[in-house]
C-alpha cells in the first residue's frame, strides 16, 4: 500500500484490472490519498497526465463537498469511490450515505465568498456529471473521455 494511503480510514480494496475500489471515511485526511489513487488509476486506463489531474481534482472537490454538505463535517462516515474504464472513457463514482441533496450550481459566484468552486470544476473539467439520489444518500458518477 502506498505511504499516503496509510491513514486508518483509507482502504483500497483489491479489484480486477480496469477497476478501482476505495472504501474511506469522510476524514479530510483521506483526500490526498483518494486523489492520488484516482489519478494513478486514470493513467493506467489511458488518460494523459492532464486528464488524470482533472479527474483527481474533481474527485477531491466531490469528496470535500460530501464531507461539508452531506455529512456536515463528520469525519467518520463512509464514502465509497469506484472507478472503471472502457475504450472511450474513465468513470469514477462517489457514493455517500448523507443528506441526499443534489447540489445546486450557483448562477453567480462572489469571488470574495469562499466555496462554490467544486461544482464549477466538475462542470468544466469533466465530460459528464450525474447525481443520482439514493434512498439513503447520493451516488455521483463522473465521466472523462479519453483524447
Amino acid at each position: 500500500m502506498p505511504e499516503h494511503a496509510a491513514h486508518p480510514g483509507f482502504n483500497q480494496v483489491p479489484s480486477a484490472p480496469g477497476r478501482l475500489r476505495l472504501n474511506v471515511t469522510s476524514d479530510p485526511a483521506n483526500l490526498a490519498a483518494v486523489r492520488h489513487a484516482c489519478e494513478a488509476f486514470c493513467v493506467q486506463c489511458g488518460l494523459d497526465a492532464a486528464g488524470a489531474g482533472d479527474v483527481g481534482l474533481c474527485v477531491n472537490e466531490a469528496m470535500a463537498n460530501v464531507i461539508r454538505h452531506a455529512y456536515f463535517g463528520a469525519t467518520d462516515r463512509p464514502v465509497d469511490v469506484n472507478g472503471w474504464c472502457d475504450e472511450a472513457a474513465v468513470y469514477v463514482s462517489v457514493r455517500d450515505w448523507g443528506s441526499g441533496q443534489v447540489p445546486k450550481l450557483r448562477s453567480k459566484r462572489d469571488p470574495l465568498t469562499p466555496g462554490g468552486l467544486g461544482m464549477v470544476c466538475l462542470r468544466e473539467l469533466l465530460d459528464d456529471v450525474v447525481y443520482e439520489p439514493q434512498p439513503d444518500g447520493m451516488l455521483l458518477t463522473m465521466t472523462k473521455r479519453k483524447a
